[in-house]
């Protein structure tokens, strides 16, 4: 199995849970007197096993992002480079949209406001990352289809 399909799988297995998780709640009381629909305590023992399944699918996909070689680090210091792309990206361009001013002046004593910041430069920035963080992206994708899963 490729890394990429086990990052597949562990996302159906999550999504899995939560749906018998919800199961087994709506379940969970009855009427004195009624039955459920379905069976808790079965839905429970299910819902263990797909944790169970999951803790071994994160665990290997962890181990394969530590070992695995990727532009001259590992694929765990690329994801987490991501990760902090993807907060920069979001900060910039959030500065950006804010100290963009959008008022319309009625009066003469209304208060006026101007950006704080170079807005062309802060969108620039915001616009780089955007780039930088697709690309990585793109390759930790590549990597994610060529890299074999590890036991």
């Amino acid at each position: 199995m490729k890394l990429a399909e086990a990052l597949v799988l562990r996302s159906d297995v999550a999504k899995r849970m939560e749906q018998v998780k919800a199961r087994a709640l709506r379940n969970a009381k009855v009427q004195e007197g009624d039955q459920p629909a379905e069976d808790p305590s079965a839905l429970m023992d299910e819902y263990d096993r797909l944790a169970a399944e999951l803790e071994t699918l994160i665990s290997r996909i962890n181990r394969t992002n530590s070992e695995t070689p990727f532009m001259g680090a590992t694929l765990t210091e690329a994801l987490a480079k991501r990760d902090v792309l993807r907060l920069r990206q979001a900060a910039w361009r959030d500065v950006a949209d804010s100290a963009t001013v959008t008022q319309t002046i009625k009066t003469k004593s209304e208060v006026r406001f101007k950006p704080a910041l170079d807005v062309r430069s802060a969108q620039k920035q915001a616009d780089d990352l955007s780039r930088n963080l697709r690309n990585l992206d793109a390759k930790i994708q590549e990597a994610n289809w060529l890299t074999p899963l590890s036991e």
